[in-house]
């Protein structure tokens, strides 16, 4: 049973909060739910199992103003926060990977040229990449600094009037479809400090490259990547001007982190209707399997966590739309609700029994997909010592010296 089958029932009121929306942003969650029943839905499975991401959709997300859609101007949507929560929630009840790609392309690359990039470069690349016409990625993680993106190895030096970068990139989402990548180095730039800079690299540079990773037993429907860069020699203008230091690409994760508090309660909402559904229609020992006792203890509770993630992830957009929320509680909402969402599916699959090991079902898919959203733009260990550090006033990254 799909997510509009069950609309107006009192499992969608508890798990929606509909009276805390307003009409627009109904509209909104309507109209790319819509997208996802007939475009993803009935084509998700097959992509899943093959390891394709769906490439021809990409510019249908272009056409429903989901790339960038938070940002303002050079042909952005400048949608609030809410907003895109609202679009992420909807994308990632189809399927995690389709949120990613959003994520990917609007929170990180376009918010990085957005936010550091200058006016020439905004114009350049936005609004191709707002109509889905132009491809970007996001090259932040290295293979031997996952968490700790300040030991990042990958330098880029002045040489001859030119930027010339080397080094290595590590589980970079969208790569090899990629028609420009954000790649983060460091720099000798202000009176020869270190710094990490951004740089803008169109990806048939020579030097650059990359390659999938494979195979994966999550994230399917999605590409990650392994980058290298062997002598990329760019322009002295490719560099960002704006971002100082590590804190650059930082505040762009806050805005991918952000999308996944939302992202990651849709496929828990969706995996929850599947079983619902599901134990209304089973009939084991002659009546449905959704009138057994143990069968609607699962469910209540549930339910209940599904109603409470939502409320947080309202609760934030609320106060990042009003300018009051403290960076810190992203990581909460980030930390709860990818623990949240991979424990429902992975309980709502014992409700379809056997069958919800096929891909029949949805809830197994989005539980193997969660163990990737549960990792990446910070584990719960990282999300667990920003919090710690924010309630105590103690910096817990580093261990103790004895």
């Amino acid at each position: 049973m799909t997510e509009t089958a069950l609309a107006g029932s009192p499992l969608a009121e508890m798990l929606e909060c509909p009276s805390l929306f307003s009409a627009d942003e109904l509209g909104l969650r309507d109209a790319v739910r819509e997208f996802v029943d007939h475009r993803v839905r009935p084509n998700i499975a097959d992509w899943y199992e093959s390891a394709r991401f769906p490439v021809e959709l990409v510019q249908e997300f272009g056409e429903l103003g989901l790339l960038g859609m938070h940002l303002d101007g050079y042909g952005c949507a400048g949608r609030t926060a809410v907003e895109y929560g609202i679009a992420a929630q909807e994308l990632e009840a189809g399927d995690s990977g389709l949120r990613t790609f959003v994520s990917v392309q609007g929170s990180l690359a376009m918010t990085a040229i957005h936010r550091h990039g200058s006016e020439e470069q905004k114009v350049r690349w936005l609004p191709s990449m707002a109509r889905g016409e132009t491809i970007g990625c996001f090259a932040l993680t290295e293979p031997e600094a996952g968490s700790d993106p300040g030991a990042m190895t990958t330098t880029a030096v002045e040489s001859g009037g030119e930027w010339v970068l080397n080094g290595s990139k590590r589980w970079i989402g969208l790569a090899t479809i990629a028609d420009v990548a954000i790649v983060w180095a460091k720099a000798a730039v202000d009176g020869g400090r270190e710094r990490v800079r951004g740089f803008i690299i169109p990806t048939d540079t020579p030097g650059f490259s990359a390659r999938p990773i494979e195979p994966k037993l999550s994230m399917r429907a999605s590409i990650q990547c392994d980058v290298e860069l062997q002598g990329v020699r760019l322009p002295y203008d490719a560099i960002l001007p704006e971002n100082a230091g590590l804190a650059g690409p930082l505040a762009c994760l806050d805005e991918a982190r952000y999308g996944i508090v939302w992202g990651v309660v849709g496929a828990a909402r969706d995996a929850l209707t599947q079983a619902a559904g599901y134990a209304q229609e089973r009939t084991p020992f002659g009546q449905p399997l959704a009138s057994y006792q143990l069968t609607q203890r699962k469910l209540v509770d549930l339910a209940l966590e599904v109603h409470k993630a939502q409320l947080l992830a309202i609760n934030i957009g609320r106060l990042k739309d009003a300018g009051t929320l403290p960076k810190p509680l992203i990581s909460a909402g980030k930390l709860n609700n990818c623990r949240t969402a991979i424990e429902v599916c992975r309980e709502a699959r014992t409700i379809l029994g056997g069958n919800g090991v096929t891909l029949d079902y949805s809830p197994l898919r989005h539980a193997n997909n969660l163990e990737s959203v549960r990792t990446y733009e910070g584990t719960d260990e990282v999300h667990t010592l920003i919090l710690g550090q924010h309630l105590t006033g103690h910096n817990a990254f580093r261990p103790a010296r004895g």
